[in-house]
């Protein structure tokens, strides 16, 4: 891993390279979380292009068409496998993507035939471009894991152009649900907070088997619910989420 000593710049072109290192010092971290989803994306490092487009569409269809010229420049803060920064590429000048986990190795291979594509070791507390330099900053379903959430929001909103855009997904406190969904979440969540404390691979036996028990199941009686009732039916079953996704 290089490590990089001088002032941080953003370069505008040359096709994807070294990947550099720019998280020393940063106390906005988890070294837990940082390794745990490094080990993820590690292993779930593929992703179908159909898939990627429609999951992709529920975030990005909120972007004006104008921003998605090929004209502008984009960071991906927390890229993980590199699958959004993939997907809205080709309609960018340049994108910019930073994961303070080895999943960046992930990103840099899934991203090689990109040459308006660069993947940094960086974490958001440490972002190491120029304030204002994007036309688009984006985090999708990252910054609710940083030990500071509100810190980790005002470091990608310095790096927005003026009149910009920032896009984020965080967890919500499940305002607009009723009491039987907020406890069967705290009791999963309880369930998430033991699991995780497994060692690796531990961890992936008990993942896997609570994928075959329990998701595979809801998700075939959502997928068979919508073929015979109807997309608003299915809606209302747990888990319904995954009922047109692949294992």
């Amino acid at each position: 891993m290089i490590k990089l000593r001088v002032e941080p710049t953003h370069i505008l072109n040359g096709p994807i390279g070294p990947i550099f290192s720019f998280i020393d010092g940063d106390s906005n971290i988890s070294d837990e979380t940082v390794e745990s989803f490094g080990d993820e994306w590690h292993r779930f490092s593929s992703f179908e292009g159909k898939e990627l487009k429609e999951i992709g569409a529920d975030y990005f269809d909120l972007l004006p068409a104008s921003l998605t010229t090929g004209h502008h420049v984009a960071l991906d803060v927390g890229c993980g496998s590199g699958r959004w920064t993939k997907l809205i590429a080709p309609k960018f000048k340049f994108v910019e993507a930073v994961d303070p986990s080895s999943a960046v190795f992930v990103a840099q291979k899934n991203c090689s035939k990109l040459a308006n594509v660069r993947v940094s070791k960086a974490s958001v507390a440490k972002l190491p471009f120029q304030q204002e330099s994007f036309d688009l900053v984006f985090s999708l379903g990252v910054l609710h894991h940083v030990p500071d959430t509100a810190d980790g929001i005002r470091s990608c909103v310095k790096m927005i152009k003026p009149g910009g855009y920032f896009l984020v997904y965080l967890y919500y406190s499940l305002d607009n649900r009723g009491w039987f969904f907020k406890a069967l979440f705290q009791m999963v969540n309880l369930l998430r907070g033991i699991i995780s404390q497994l060692p690796s691979g531990p961890k992936h036996l008990v993942c896997d088997l609570i994928a075959l028990s329990i998701y595979l199941p809801m998700a075939i009686l959502a997928r068979a619910t919508e073929l015979m009732a109807g997309s608003k039916a299915a809606e209302k079953l747990p888990l319904n989420y995954y009922r047109n996704t692949r294992f």
